[in-house]
């Protein structure tokens, strides 16, 4: 099952590096990872999208990623109500009679051109990673060129209700 998990972290050199080569030591298979300046000066933050096999195995993640030094927080926010968004630019191929055509396809998925030349358009494309892929996916018959994703990046919606736990019919 892929998992999103997100990672609070000091911005310093070499922090990636750390992480992705625990990531391999431990053979978890990164399908996409993002990382970006975040709100705090002198923090980033990262966005894993992971494949993990069980539970186990994500406790292990999490276990591992909060040993790291440089990290501050780190949260498996897959079923947590979230907002997740993914970039890719695709250039297809095409003369000028099907950039008519290829401007139909990407309407719908309020995509642009962003660039235009005789036998090719650039499209830039936002969104849920499934939506991205849908319209790779409708692009292909048209021959996809070239084509690169910048990985999801995510993080919570609004306020999230708060876990209550319960002990012997006490709350926490």
């Amino acid at each position: 099952m892929k998992r999103i998990i997100t990672a609070t972290v000091q911005d310093r050199s070499g922090v990636l590096n750390r992480i992705t080569g625990m990531l391999h030591k431990r053979q978890f298979n990164i399908d996409s990872i993002s990382v970006g300046t975040s709100e705090t000066e002198g923090l980033s933050k990262m966005t894993f999208v992971v494949e993990i096999g069980d539970h186990q195995k994500l406790e292990q993640l999490t276990k591992q990623l909060n040993k790291q030094i440089d990290v501050i927080k780190v949260s498996d926010i897959t079923d947590k109500a979230i907002v997740a968004r993914e970039l890719a630019l695709i250039k297809v191929g095409g003369s000028g009679h099907l950039h008519a055509e290829i401007q139909g396809i990407i309407a719908p998925f309020r995509a642009s051109v962003i660039d235009v030349s005789r036998d090719s358009l650039t499209i830039q494309v936002t969104g849920k990673p499934d939506k991205v892929e849908a319209l790779v996916s409708l692009l292909r018959p048209y021959g996809i060129k070239e084509l690169t994703k910048t990985g999801v990046t995510a993080f919570l919606r609004g306020q999230q209700p708060k876990q209550v736990t319960e002990i012997n019919s006490f709350t926490i």
